[in-house]
């Protein structure tokens, strides 16, 4: 899959983690860990999209093409979208979006995401995984989403589902064997004129109540692709503890 691009948003504003994107990691500031990383995917072309010089002046030390973006983008894809038009890409160009935490980012994962984009062509698409654990079935921290049988999203939820009725009426401790429980990644792709017509779209009462813009998306009457991957990718940095952990598996390779 060629052809793509990858935009890495990266803020300095962190509540738990101040200056998350220029942490040291083995050496280099974790954006450009990322961008190290999406560089291994076949994209084209990798950006960090910031709203701070100093992590522009890390980019441009470690030669990762980054751009300056405003400050007061509601979310990341408005974000992505005021990128799509610096750049100038066309309607029909696929941009993945990988977050600037995740520094162990599988190169693979975001090929299979620009690849589904592309044969699928939908405007936007993104990534779940099974799970087997009960407790993240009823873990309001936990996305779950539930899909078509095409693989694409019906809904995007905080709440159990799908819920297993009669199955929970008994015991809520073991997800029955053949319920198709789904954990969203928040890790997304998106035709780029799509962007410029997300940023237009209005808010809905789904997503306020639910804080999952991508509800948005599906109340619109979008579709929104997801691909299905086995296990959950490495997970990214928000406290100082995954800090240290990322570092140890630098450190052991």
């Amino acid at each position: 899959m060629s052809g793509f691009s990858v935009v890495i948003p990266a803020r300095m504003a962190s509540s738990r983690l101040p200056g998350k994107p220029l942490a040291d990691l083995a050496g280099k500031p974790m954006v450009v860990r990322v961008a190290e990383q999406a560089a291994r995917s076949h994209a084209s072309q990798v950006v960090v999209a910031t709203d701070h010089h100093d992590i522009l002046q890390a980019c441009a030390v470690h030669g990762i093409e980054a751009v300056m973006t405003r400050q007061d983008h509601a979310s990341g894809t408005d974000r992505l979208a005021e990128v799509a038009l610096c750049m100038q890409w066309p309607a029909e160009q696929i941009v993945v979006n990988v977050q600037g935490d995740e520094p162990l980012i599988d190169p693979a994962l975001i090929d299979r995401l620009a690849a589904l984009m592309a044969e699928t062509q939908v405007p936007m698409a993104t990534v779940a995984h099974p799970f087997q654990a009960a407790p993240d079935m009823f873990n309001p921290n936990v996305v779950k989403v539930v899909l078509d049988h095409a693989g694409r999203a019906l809904y995007f939820s905080r709440a159990p589902i799908p819920y297993a009725r009669d199955a929970f009426a008994h015991d809520t401790s073991v997800l029955p064997a053949d319920l198709p429980v789904l954990r969203h990644i928040g890790m997304y792709a998106y035709q780029a004129g799509f962007l410029q017509t997300y940023s237009s779209l209005s808010p809905s009462p789904l997503e306020q109540f639910e804080a999952l813009e991508q509800l948005r998306v599906l109340w619109h009457g979008y579709p929104i692709m997801v691909a299905t991957v086995s296990e959950a990718p490495a997970a990214g940095v928000d406290t100082p503890a995954d800090l240290e952990r990322v570092r140890a598996v630098l450190a052991g390779r």
